[in-house]
């Protein structure tokens, strides 16, 4: 692979991260690793963008690292570190606030989502936290981000606010316009009691997804409790899809498994969905628990998780002044 290839990624702080990270992110970026420099930052500034006890933030960061150590992320390959220990991505988000524009903030849907029905009451750092997404991204002129669908807007605005500021600042090719990962065959993992829904830490309901350090029995119970249909498995893809909680249960099984969703439903059609659910319990155990037991035995070594932080940040702020110097003089400033 093209040694310029640079993979730039945050994840939030958000603790006990579940099967939809996992799935979703966490082996993507294991593998990514393997082809590209990459640099995975714990985004503790946007965590803050809505108010966060400062102990629990502290605690989810730690876990967070815990969470890529112990999914197979090597500190030695790729850089971890979080993001307020490199004061740059602040320095880049305030320049690039003033080359960003109003009217395409105002487009951005997720602050729409975040901040409900009073956007009076959303802080500040809410709304123009998409800017500091893309001075995270810039501030390494990475390549490539892995985006899933909901971060795709972000990504573009990143695109036009790098774009603007080569034009503004007659430095054609400064920064890379950065381009999306999407990684292949990774499907969305659903909450397990509603299929039209992300599996989220927010939903009120623990039996809504798979935590990542949850036991056997739990992993066991929830799957039991899963929504799935009443009818036997069916024979086509396209009766399934209709069938949302179903259709969640069979892609998880499917990623699990390795086998394609139509190899799934040849094995399985007609059978009842208690089948499907037994076996896949078995692949969630086999997968998870030795995930979870890793993440609790690095968390008991708090010194070391903030060392690993440490490292990664000095490796970090070397390659951001480096840019920084040059994003200086080409604004102008002494």
């Amino acid at each position: 692979m093209n040694e310029k290839k640079i993979v730039f990624s945050g994840v939030q702080p958000t603790g006990n991260l579940h099967l939809g990270n996992y799935l979703g992110a966490l082996k993507n970026f294991v593998s990514l690793q393997k082809e590209m420099k990459c640099i995975y930052c714990v985004v503790d500034l946007h965590a803050i963008t809505t108010f966060q006890k400062p102990s629990e933030l502290e605690n989810n960061v730690l876990e967070t690292v815990a969470t890529f150590l112990a999914t197979g992320i090597n500190p030695s390959k790729s850089i971890i570190f979080n993001q307020s220990a490199v004061s740059g991505h602040a320095e880049l988000a305030w320049i690039l606030n003033c080359v960003s524009r109003i009217g395409w903030l105002n487009r951005m849907t997720q602050f729409k989502d975040k901040a409900g029905s009073d956007k009076e009451k959303a802080s500040v750092g809410l709304y123009i936290y998409p800017n500091l997404m893309a001075a995270d991204i810039l501030l390494y002129k990475a390549s490539h981000v892995p985006v899933g669908a909901d971060q795709k807007q972000h990504l573009e605005l990143s695109r036009d606010i790098a774009q603007k500021f080569n034009n503004d600042f007659n430095c054609k090719d400064f920064f890379p316009l950065p381009e999306p990962l999407i990684p292949k065959n990774v499907s969305r993992v659903m909450s397990l009691r509603d299929g039209t829904k992300k599996m989220s830490k927010s939903e009120e309901s623990d039996y809504s997804r798979i935590n990542l350090k949850d036991s056997a029995e739990e992993i066991d119970k929830k799957i039991k409790k899963a929504k799935s249909d009443s009818e036997p498995i069916p024979e086509s893809l396209k009766s399934l899809e209709k069938k949302h909680e179903a259709f969640n249960l069979i892609s998880i099984y499917s990623e699990l498994s390795k086998k394609s969703i139509s190899k799934v439903l040849n094995e399985m059609s007609g059978k009842e969905y208690s089948f499907l659910k037994s076996k896949l319990s078995e692949l969630l155990i086999s997968e998870i628990i030795p995930v979870g037991k890793e993440i609790k035995r690095l968390l008991a070594d708090r010194s070391h998780l903030k060392q690993v932080l440490q490292k990664g940040a000095q490796k970090a702020n070397i390659i951001a002044e480096e840019n920084l110097k040059n994003i200086r003089e080409k604004v102008g400033l002494i």
